[in-house]
């Protein structure tokens, strides 16, 4: 049995960790909350944007955009998104498995052939340490997502595919559905083939500019704008996938303190009552 010193010593430390995990829950809450209003905030210009392009270019059959090129896959780029810091449960964990399947997938185009842009310290580390080639991106991005920043990164994605030089970008990032749930998304991004589908009955409008210059302004900032509503998707879900971690751990802390506190008390009465018996029998001798 642990001595009363061992017993005490793991309680204060228990007690420590439950004042880390606590804390950390709180600022996860904290930082949740504000990803939920920037979220809710971004929902209307972005269901705005659709139906602007979706108006726009309704009765277009002979649309044509370079990023709706329907070509053999021959060289794909997949863009995952984790986070820079663990203490998330399996958020990492489950992202690393989706883009190692996809990778699986496209294999056979060789691994030269299939290029990687992780965002996140996470998903990066795990990829170099498997030896991916991956491309380099500012790692700020995960944690603070800008609008400027994911303009970048958009830009760079739609020139790769423009210039033939990628036939096919994936997303992969987890999609915040509530606190306790985040789901694993796996999307094309390009080429660009949901909204064509989507148009519907020409309006009687007059377009100035000319109707398809308005329509491939559109396509660029909605392509744009997609990639900052997932990143700062994968953010709300990041700190909820936290704040649930470090409300476990907190309550886990908590219940091993009363344990700890049970077995002291026993470790602590079993030592009064030995000395008791040694008084006694010092009194009977």
């Amino acid at each position: 049995m642990a001595s009363l010193k061992e017993v005490k010593g793991r309680i204060t430390s228990v007690n420590n960790t439950l004042k880390i995990t606590s804390a950390m829950r709180m600022i996860s809450s904290v930082k949740l909350h504000r990803s939920q209003i920037a979220a809710a905030g971004m929902g209307p210009y972005q269901k705005a944007l659709k139906e602007i392009f979706i108006e726009t270019a309704a009765g277009q059959n002979d649309l044509k955009s370079a990023y709706m090129d329907n070509r053999k896959i021959k060289r794909v780029a997949i863009v995952a998104v984790s986070s820079n810091s663990s203490l998330c449960g399996a958020f990492n964990a489950n992202i690393e498995k989706a883009v190692k399947s996809a990778i699986e997938e496209y294999i056979s185009l060789g691994k030269e052939n299939i290029m990687l842009f992780p965002i996140g310290k996470k998903i990066s580390k795990s990829l170099v340490n498997h030896k991916y080639p991956v491309e380099s991106i500012n790692a700020g991005i995960a944690d603070k997502p800008t609008y400027a920043l994911c303009s970048q990164l958009a830009s760079d994605l739609m020139s790769l595919f423009k210039n033939k030089n990628v036939d096919r970008v994936e997303l992969i990032y987890n999609h915040f559905k509530t606190t306790a749930n985040q789901e694993i998304i796996r999307e094309i991004f390009l080429p660009l083939n949901s909204m064509n589908e989507e148009r519907g009955n020409p309006s009687d409008y007059i377009f100035e500019p000319a109707k398809e210059t308005i329509i491939n302004e559109l396509i660029d900032k909605v392509l744009t704008f997609k990639i900052f509503a997932i990143i700062m998707d994968s953010n709300a879900a990041e700190h909820a996938a936290r704040t649930v971690a470090m409300q476990i751990a907190s309550d886990n802390a908590t219940k091993l303190i009363q344990e700890l506190t049970v077995q002291y008390n026993k470790t602590r009465q079993q030592a009064i009552t030995n000395e008791l018996l040694d008084i006694m029998g010092g009194i009977a001798r």
